[in-house]
């Protein structure tokens, strides 16, 4: 009980140099703890989506438009295997906010009491806007199939197999997802001054090409409007943060 209450905190305070400083093996300890936090969490979550890969495997079909169609397998642990990584995805992003949560938890001690009240809004932060990104490519994955599956010829058909579009679309979604962390990224790095606003505004057009390479990057097909439907929440995201750091000012 005392590995998820974190009461081992009170003790290991204890040891700790008169500087205030922890030490290597602490530093172990701790990473250890919230590592092991954050596999039970996604263990639990994997186990609860694995109970419901069906009708998840279902909800992706429909989303993709291939209902009439259905999805193949050429292997008979095909079903198996694909319901089992529908789990462990859906699994990692329902465990997400335990994930952010330890991970803040493990670099907590080494910033400053200010920093630290930044905590429970970053956690929020973080999950709200990966949940955001998996949501706006599960609301573009029709635009992206139709896309992709137009290249093809009159006499070239698209056969839907269960792992490479479950693999796609899953790939696709965690992708978004960490893409999206771009606004808590850029206000992190301001909280602790590794960057400002006065910098970003510097390098503006710097930021508009990478963020624009970025979505041309994530977003398959030749059409110009693809990519902006990516790149312009990014760059939404860009200029909202280099706003509120410097009506923070940083």
């Amino acid at each position: 009980m005392a590995l998820l209450t974190g009461g081992r905190r009170s003790s290991s305070s204890e040891k700790q140099s008169a500087d205030g400083r922890m030490s290597i093996v602490e530093h172990l300890e701790d990473l250890r703890r919230c590592l092991i936090i954050s596999a039970i969490g996604w263990f639990a979550a994997t186990i609860i989506a694995f109970v419901f890969w069906q009708k998840i495997l279902t909800a992706l079909i429909v989303r993709a438009g291939l209902e009439k169609s259905g999805l193949f397998f050429t292997h008979p642990a095909g079903a198996f295997t694909t319901g089992l990584t529908i789990a462990l995805v859906v699994g990692l992003v329902g465990s997400a906010p335990i994930i952010f949560w330890q991970a803040w938890t493990f670099v907590s001690p080494g910033l400053h009491q200010h920093e630290k009240r930044l905590a429970l809004p970053l956690i929020f932060a973080t999950s709200f806007f990966f949940l955001l990104g998996i949501g706006f490519a599960l609301f573009s994955l029709p635009l992206f199939i139709r896309i992709l599956t137009g290249f093809a010829p009159p006499d070239f058909h698209y056969l839907p197999l269960a792992d490479e579009l479950i693999g796609f679309i899953l790939l696709i979604t965690i992708a978004f997802g960490l893409v999206f962390e771009l606004p808590v990224v850029l206000y992190t790095l301001g909280m602790l001054r590794i960057i400002s606003s006065r910098w970003l505004y510097r390098h503006r057009i710097y930021w508009v090409v990478g963020l624009g390479l970025a979505a041309n990057f994530m977003t398959p097909g030749a059409d110009p409007l693809t990519p902006l439907l990516v790149f312009v929440p990014l760059y939404i995201f860009w200029e909202g943060t280099a706003l509120l750091l410097k009506l923070t000012g940083r």
